[in-house]
């Protein structure tokens, strides 16, 4: 099949080393790609958010199915003008997107789907933000209304901190003042053929930029999958209580949903609730379960891409587990130093059952720089998370980056149980 794959980080990596993984003879551009996918499959200098440069590439070049990673091509509406040329295409279209790309509209449709999420007051100004905070009450809970790059939440107990981060996106839109849900979290992935949906493994990411979950919150420093200590019957739930009705009330108002619904989760004493739901792959939770999937990535993509879900069997996963380690620049997620030099990055991959995904990487004469803040991800699978997790720390601690920074603990948890 020829695929495009738009996008340009790690998780794209991840999603073009699943399908070159099937050996099935695949032919795969990404566009713009990065550094490390270059190395691996042609990449186009295209800018992923035209809509009608991204169509007229995919025809002019017998594209079969087209593959959108990140957020900002979908609420674009890139997915509807490659959908009115025929392409079949994995990613919904613009109207369906607003679920990630407006936290007010996803409210809505929990609402109309009677979801389970926690109350939201939605503040356009800083006073309507300040009565929310009040009403609220600590830990507060603000996020940006629109997309930001997963940095837009602040989870805290000081208040004044709280109404910092309001007033800062309240200057390019509203934001959510939503009501704090103590548990676990858990992060899942299904896709969707606009009617039927099938489920990925769970996953748990790692938010903040510190060891203990400390700092502010990133774009994701870390993930583990499976979650050995996730409830029985926990993704059948997730199915039946939420994603289902959410994906059925998308239809019912004319925006199907058409590619990968993903829902962030919080396992509360009172059960299982929405914090989130994002319109794509998450980042880094990809890197650790494309890995576990067995069943060819490809066959779920295009399926859930033309309405043929409904005749696919449940994905199937290996009983490995993966661990995944984010190394990420000095001064990230504030203002990251780049430019700097990597190394040691073949070294990393000598570690049996370890590869590498790059986020914000570009080749030089002399090897490899970062040029973001989040650099590229170590993905470590194993027999065990002890394994897995020592593949990963090996690996990690073999590479070279000046101010580098990685949190020590992703896994730790599971391991300790």
């Amino acid at each position: 099949m020829r695929i495009l794959v738009l996008g340009s980080g790690a998780r794209e990596h991840a999603i073009i080393t699943a399908l070159l993984r099937e050996n099935a003879g695949h032919e795969i551009t990404a566009a713009p790609g990065n550094a490390g996918i270059a190395q691996a499959v042609e990449t186009v200098a295209l800018d992923p958010t035209k809509a009608a440069v991204v169509a007229d590439y995919a025809v002019d070049n017998d594209i079969e199915l087209v593959v959108i990673g990140p957020e900002a091509p979908l609420v674009e509406g890139v997915a509807d003008a490659l959908r009115s040329r025929g392409i079949a295409t994995f990613g919904p279209g613009k109207a369906a997107a607003q679920l990630e790309g407006s936290k007010t509209f996803a409210k809505r449709i929990m609402d109309a789907a009677s979801v389970p999420t926690g109350r939201a007051v939605r503040a356009g100004t800083l006073a309507e933000a300040d009565a929310a905070l009040d009403d609220m009450g600590a830990p507060y809970v603000v996020k940006a209304d629109g997309l930001a790059a997963g940095k837009g939440v602040i989870v805290t107990d000081d208040r004044a901190a709280a109404r910092a981060h309001a007033e800062h996106y309240l200057q390019q839109g509203g934001v959510l003042i939503e009501e704090f849900l103590a548990g676990q979290e858990v992060s899942l992935f299904l896709l969707s053929d606009g009617h039927t949906v099938v489920p990925l493994s769970p996953a748990q990411d790692y938010k903040r930029i510190g060891d203990g979950d400390t700092g502010p919150n990133t774009g994701g420093m870390g993930a583990y999958s499976p979650l050995p200590w996730a409830p029985v019957g926990f993704v059948d739930e997730v199915i039946e209580t939420i994603a289902q009705p959410t994906v059925r009330q998308l239809a019912e108002e004319g925006t199907p949903f058409i590619g990968l619904l993903y829902c962030g989760l919080i396992v509360t004493d009172a059960g299982i609730r929405v914090i989130e739901f994002n319109a794509r792959f998450g980042d880094p939770e990809t890197q650790v379960v494309l890995p576990r999937l067995t069943t060819p990535l490809s066959g779920l993509l295009f399926a859930a891409s033309t309405g043929q879900l409904g005749g696919v069997p449940r994905p199937e996963f290996s009983d490995e587990v993966a661990v995944t380690v984010v190394l990420a620049s000095e001064g990230y997620p504030d203002t990251p130093h780049t430019g700097r030099a990597l190394t040691g990055l073949a070294e990393a991959e000598q570690v049996e059952g370890v590869h590498l995904c790059h986020a914000a990487t570009a080749r030089t004469g002399d090897g490899f720089v970062a040029t973001g803040g989040r650099v590229l991800s170590v993905v470590a699978t194993g027999a065990d998370f002890t394994e897995a997790r020592a593949r990963a720390y090996d690996a990690i601690g073999r590479i070279g980056l000046e101010g580098g920074q990685y949190r020590s603990d992703i896994a730790a948890r599971v391991v300790e149980a």
